[in-house]
């Protein structure tokens, strides 16, 4: 049996990918294996599906100074031998890596024991643990036709991002029973990414009682971000976290607020949801979901606001304008020409492990 080992983790657009690619890879035959940090979100999502599991250290890939800079190199280094001895144990046809700083130690295992590596690159330019990792592989999935330029010649592969394909199945009337909604009001979903943005929950928050005139609003505010008080409004739901009924809720929402996570655009686009996207600010990263939105907006995916543009006098008439144009948005992702992205990552796969 052909045996796969997938890695990638930190967030959950780090794994969701990889959970995308699942069902077909049983179908090809492959065993799967996983291995991720000790403690990550990736744990309790690749449990849930049954995939054996294995943590490793990990230390976090920082440019900015913290003190954890001058320990986390030792935990890379702890997790290059454990990586390195699962290889020898498992001993896998290939590796596919969605990046995250666990995959760095992974990936060079995987080199140092002559194993093929295949990497996913979700953002327009190399985020700095594919950057490490890219002189490893075999070849590089990339989201955007700018990506390419910045890879290797021969390793860049236009791909776009796998997404779940039970998100395409969701149902809008379970979803209205699960929020409690009712069918005759506009529904905004917000999406705040897997850990929450406090910027934007707070927000959205802020213009709740105007909002709530017009829409129904679903707000995935990330783990410990609920906020208790707002529990009476009518026609407002808040969740730190939904898995088994995202696809419903997606169903049901009209229109979307959201981070500007590579995977999360690929989502939307994939599903054609209007969007008006918030990346997170250069302040707090190295600028990639600036890029990806920058990129969406070019081609009519999505409307952008930056973080300094959140004031309620700028975001509560850019959401009724998303609204009222959400037309054109869909028109735009419907000529978009968003390949499937899985069987061409699967066929990338199976040839590295020839």
């Amino acid at each position: 049996m052909k045996r796969i080992i997938l890695t990638g983790g930190g967030t959950a657009g780090h794994v969701t990918p990889n959970i995308a690619l699942v069902p077909k890879l049983k179908e090809k035959g492959y065993d799967i294996q996983y291995i991720g940090s000790y403690d990550g979100i990736e744990r309790k999502l690749i449990e849930d599906l049954k995939i054996p599991y294995y943590g490793i250290a990990s230390g976090k890939l920082r440019r900015y100074f913290d003190i954890k800079n001058f320990s986390d190199p030792f935990r890379v280094i702890k997790g290059y031998g454990q990586a390195v001895r699962l290889m020898k144990k498992l001993k896998p046809s290939v590796v596919f890596s969605k990046g995250g700083f666990v995959a760095v130690p992974v990936v060079m295992a995987a080199k140092h024991c002559h194993i093929p590596v295949v990497i996913h690159e979700s953002d327009l330019t190399p985020g700095l643990a594919n950057k490490l990792s890219i002189p490893s592989a075999t070849k590089v999935c990339c989201n955007f036709p700018e990506t390419i330029s910045h890879i290797p010649d021969g390793k860049a592969v236009l791909t776009g991002s796998p997404i779940r394909q039970e998100l395409l199945k969701g149902n809008r009337l379970k979803a209205l029973d699960f929020c409690g909604f009712t069918a005759d009001k506009p529904v905004l979903l917000v999406i705040g990414g897997s850990q929450g943005s406090v910027i934007v929950n707070d927000s959205i928050r802020g213009i709740l009682p105007e909002l709530l005139k017009t829409f129904q609003v679903i707000h995935l505010c990330g783990k410990g971000k609920l906020d208790p008080t707002l529990n009476y409004m009518d026609g407002y739901v808040q969740y730190e976290y939904i898995k088994d009924e995202l696809a419903d809720l997606f169903a049901l929402a009209d229109i979307c607020v959201s981070r500007a996570g590579a995977n999360a655009i690929c989502e939307l686009l994939a599903l054609r949801k209007p969007n008006l996207l918030i990346p997170l600010s250069a302040n707090a990263s190295r600028g990639d979901q600036i890029l990806n939105a920058e990129s969406f907006e070019r081609q009519g995916f999505s409307m952008v606001l930056s973080e300094e543009e959140l004031a309620p006098s700028i975001l509560l008439p850019a959401i009724q304008k998303l609204y009222d144009h959400r037309s054109d948005y869909i028109a735009a992702m419907e000529k978009s020409q968003q390949g499937d992205a899985i069987s061409t990552i699967i066929q990338l796969i199976e040839d590295a492990s020839l």
